[in-house]
């Protein structure tokens, strides 16, 4: 049931956390943010993904009732999430339709902007804030590595919202490090999508060129902050998941919260930054007096033509950016025109393709179990 009320709430805010020149992934001038065929799409997605979440509740709900294996609950969430793509996406083409049938970038003088100081003195990275995640992960492998000679010949099977104690495993490296392992890949991760962010291509305002580049900063400033807190919250729950692995820690309410809170700041975070700050830096306040008279004559330049399923798709073989700022969400996607792009998606498509065939083996989570 939370899993549903999660998935609703969060298909049903993305309009109302969109920038208001993007409605569904739409490119749109600023004097037609407010037209008829807006609201009329906003409304009609918001009581169809109103809708879907109810009959989703009420599918769990019997589910549960019945008796029904755990995969059908996770069947019926990812339906749910797949329905809501769908209306997203049927709410996308429906307003480009109007907005090619009425013309709205008609009499407009279409652009686009770019800040060099972006460049020339680029938003810092602010390193500081991984020294947690840092410490936590070292901690943890110190504590694991004077654990290991005690472990007993098996380990609980991790699962779940941490172990499954009625599950065990032999005793291994590779099963009893496995939360550092995880640590260590955050730990590297996270700085590795705050290097990329802070050089990938701003996405400004040609009706705000001046204003939309201080609010970009800010908000560049504002995610790599919270990525790394990300890493260091993340790394907290980890070393909790490791003491009850390790048999240092008893399963129940109190393991548990240990583990949940860390993850529910992370996401609070992340929510208070989507709604105070926008995506692209766009609800902060900002553009000087000085770019008023560029708001009256020029706009944003149309480029629906480059994106797909509702903004959630970018291929443009004449833009040599290979990250571009996403129209719905926070972050960047891929530029599917730009051949790496192409290279690293096969990359993936051959692993996962010879980890599937058994020629190379993937480190499997827990090993092989041993039923009590």
């Amino acid at each position: 049931m939370v899993a549903v009320a999660l998935v609703t709430v969060a298909f049903r805010a993305l309009p109302a956390l969109a920038r208001p020149t993007l409605p569904f992934g739409v490119r749109v001038p600023p004097a037609r943010v407010d037209d008829p065929a807006v609201r009329q799409e906003r409304h009609r997605y918001g009581r169809w993904v109103d809708e879907a979440g109810a009959l989703g509740a009420v599918v769990v709900v019997v589910l549960a009732l019945c008796a029904a294996p755990a995969r059908a609950g996770t069947f019926a969430v990812a339906a749910l999430g797949a329905a809501d793509l769908v209306f997203l996406v049927v709410a996308s083409r429906a307003l480009g339709a109007a907005k090619r049938a009425g013309d709205w970038y008609a009499g407009t003088r279409q652009g686009v902007t770019a800040d060099t100081s972006l460049r020339a003195d680029p938003v810092r990275a602010p390193w500081a804030v991984l020294v947690p995640a840092v410490v936590v992960l070292l901690a943890t492998g110190v504590a694991g590595v004077l654990r290991y000679p005690d472990l007993p010949a098996t380990l609980p099977l991790l699962g779940g919202t941490g172990v499954r104690p009625d599950v065990r495993v032999p005793t291994t490296v590779g099963a009893a490090f496995a939360p550092v392992v995880q640590q260590a890949v955050l730990t590297v991760l996270m700085p590795a999508v705050v290097a990329v962010s802070l050089r990938a291509r701003p996405d400004l305002d040609a009706a705000d060129p001046a204003g939309s580049a201080a609010r970009y900063r800010v908000y560049l400033r504002g995610l790599a902050v919270l990525l790394l807190g990300t890493a260091a919250l993340g790394n907290l729950s980890l070393a909790v998941v490791a003491a009850l692995l390790w048999e240092l820690a008893t399963p129940g309410p109190l393991a548990t919260a240990a583990m949940v809170v860390p993850l529910a700041v992370a996401t609070l975070a992340w929510v208070v930054f989507a709604v105070r700050v926008g995506e692209a830096g766009h609800r902060l306040p900002g553009g000087a007096a000085s770019t008023r008279l560029v708001q009256r004559r020029l706009v944003q330049r149309d480029d629906d033509r480059h994106w797909y399923l509702a903004g959630l798709v970018y291929g443009n073989r004449a833009d040599p950016a290979l990250l571009v700022h996403k129209r719905i969400g926070m972050g960047w996607t891929l530029n599917l025109g730009h051949p790496v792009a192409w290279a690293a998606l096969a990359g993936l498509v051959v692993l996962a393709g010879l980890a599937m065939t058994g020629v190379i083996d993937l480190p499997a989570r827990g090993g092989p179990t041993l039923e009590p």
